[in-house]
């Protein structure tokens, strides 16, 4: 692990300071697995009253790009490659969690996979992604 939470929080807020508004809380990180809960409100709801699929795929990405930071140090040059969603029931209005796990973490490629969890939900997931995200080469 090159970042704990306190170190990936910080990195989230000096680099992205756009992102506080959007009130993530990075729950608990181990260096295995990142845990990042976000409110719902009203702002992330679609017609039907329920969880919009930009917002899942917004919590999603950020939990896949922390723990990639945790486990690189903080290289903010990562970018998403490839992002793919499985919408797998609806979520209620309730606080969403990702549960972030590495499968493989290389040089130049990191592959994330992402669960997503509505606390109305029970632990019957909502969604799920995996991420790709292309590493920046270290300077020398």
């Amino acid at each position: 692990m090159k970042m704990d939470k306190a170190e990936l929080a910080a990195f989230l807020d000096r680099e992205f300071p756009q992102m506080r508004s959007s009130q993530f809380r990075i729950d608990s990180w181990d260096g295995q697995k990142l845990r990042l809960s976000m409110p719902i409100d009203e702002r992330h709801l679609r017609p039907g009253g329920t969880v919009s699929g930009p917002t899942m795929m917004t919590l999603a990405d950020c939990a896949a790009y922390l723990l990639i930071l945790g486990l690189i140090g903080p290289v903010a040059l990562a970018v998403t490659t490839n992002l793919n969603i499985n919408f797998l029931r609806k979520p209620g209005v309730h606080s969403l969690t990702a549960e972030a796990t590495m499968l493989k973490l290389g040089k130049s490629l990191a592959v994330a996979e992402i669960t997503l969890l509505s606390d109305g939900s029970g632990d019957d997931p909502v969604a799920h992604a995996t991420l790709t995200y292309s590493i920046p080469p270290a300077k020398k």
